[in-house]
Formats: structure tokens, sequence, C-alpha cells
């Protein structure tokens, strides 16, 4: 299918870029199901390697012809405008260039796991969308079945958590984490680690099970205790004097060391 052509913008007001205008006030998660992705990068990975659907594509106009990925965009409208224009849609100085939008997926239930060995990062009230992000990244780095995410959690689909993730969680499928969390990861036969700085077991030195599950709580507080008591404490092991890692690297690990004992999958 040959795309159709691209359409100029000249008018930030033009009722075909409502989408797109002021993503940075009023981004889209939670109004009606849109994300905005930014940047060539994430743009990439939405149209040559996830199967969401792309809605429409904002680029400034001198770039589009430089961009041969947009030749993958199927029936999505392209429409192209001058820098000012697109800065005055966007709301803010669009450096990069290229925005798209596409349509947010429902949140996959723990009961449609595959079956066999697997890894699953779990995110518990995270609200820095930096680190909802960079777990997306490394879930995908270490060959991660998904991410499970709470109801506390910052959505993955903003779009600073996409960008920060490269694209990650347009890849990967997000799976709802349940308030009877540790239970009905057990009923899929995952063993819930609770990662914690006071837990006996260390990654690197434990044996992990083949279909694990990491749960991480934000930053300071943690995971709530009746959670680490249901589930299996796992601590990373650091130096004296320093008080914790970021959230994401303490994934980051906890995902590489499975991978090392069970494979990238």
């Amino acid at each position: 299918m040959i795309p159709s052509p691209a359409r100029r913008v000249a008018d930030p007001d033009d009722p075909v870029v409502a989408l797109f205008r002021d993503v940075r006030e009023r981004d889209r998660i939670g109004r009606d199901g849109v994300f905005i992705a930014e940047g060539l990068s994430v743009l990439t990975v939405l149209l040559t390697r996830s199967s969401l659907e792309t809605l429409a594509i904002l680029v400034e106009e001198t770039r589009a012809a430089r961009l041969p990925v947009l030749a993958a965009r199927g029936t999505a409208p392209l429409y192209v405008a001058p820098q000012d224009v697109l800065d005055a849609i966007a709301g803010f100085a669009l450096h990069r260039g290229i925005l798209a939008a596409g349509r947010v997926p429902a949140r996959v239930p723990l009961s449609a796991l595959p079956p066999g060995p697997l890894r699953l990062p779990v995110l518990i009230g995270l609200a820095n969308h930096d680190n909802v992000g960079g777990i997306y990244r490394s879930a995908a780095a270490f060959g991660a079945v998904g991410v499970a995410v709470d109801a506390g959690t910052a959505h993955p689909f903003y779009r600073k958590a996409i960008r920060v993730g490269a694209g990650a969680p347009l890849m990967l499928p997000t799976y709802d984490a349940p308030n009877d969390l540790v239970p009905a990861l057990a009923a899929a036969g995952i063993t819930a680690y609770a990662l914690t700085p006071r837990a006996d077991a260390a990654v690197g030195r434990t044996g992990l099970a083949p279909r694990s599950a990491f749960l991480l709580g934000t930053e300071g507080a943690g995971l709530p205790e009746a959670m680490i008591q249901a589930a299996t404490p796992l601590a990373i092991r650091i130096a004296d004097g320093v008080d914790s890692l970021n959230v994401a690297v303490a994934a980051s690990l906890a995902l590489h060391g499975h991978a090392l004992q069970h494979g990238l999958g």
C-alpha cells in the first residue's frame, strides 16, 4: 500500500493536528486513550517493531524527505509543518521535530502470561516517569515477557516514559498488577521476589526460579511491608555507606541476573 501524500499545516490551530496540540501541558493519557511518541528512534520503533495503531504523524517539513521510515506508516496520515508552526502546535520548542500519536492498548491480565521460563518486572507505586521508562527499556534488553504495572504507578504511555524507554513501552505487553498480586502470580506458577536491601538472599548468589517476577517499589518508601512478607525477599548487595540503588538500576540487575541463569529467551 502506498502511503498518501503529506499534508502541509500552516496554521497551528488547524483541527487536523488537534491530537498534537499542547502535548506538554495536556498529555493525552487518561483523557482519550491516545499516546504521543517523540523523536526518530521512538517513531522507528512504533512503525517497524510495534503492533500498536498509529493515528497520525507530525514532522518538521524539511525533515520529512530524509525519513525513509515514514514509508512504513501505512494508512496513518502524515502532516508536515514549518518549525515555528510545529513549536506552536506542541506548545514548546520541539527540537526533535517529530511527533506521532497512537492508540494506548489495554493492559493484559496476569492470567494471559505465557507458559515456560519468564522474567517479569512488577512496578508498585512508581511515580517517576523516567524510572518507569528506564525499567521498560531494561525489560526489553534482558528479554522480559513484559512489564506489570499497578494502579499507583505513573502511566508507561506518558510521552516522557516512552522517550526514556527508547520506545520499549510500545513493544512490550503491559500487564495489570492486581491488588492480590502475590497470590495471582503464584496461581500462574511464578515466584514473586520482593526487591529490598534487608533480604538475606541476593541477586548473583541465589538460584532464581525459572518463572520469576521482581517486585519494585517506589524510591524512598520501597515496597509495602505486607508485600515483602508475602513474597520472597531479594537484595542487591552494595557497598557500605550507600543507601540504595535507583529503582531502574535495581530492576536491570535483577533482570540481568535472571537472564544469566535462564537465558534471554
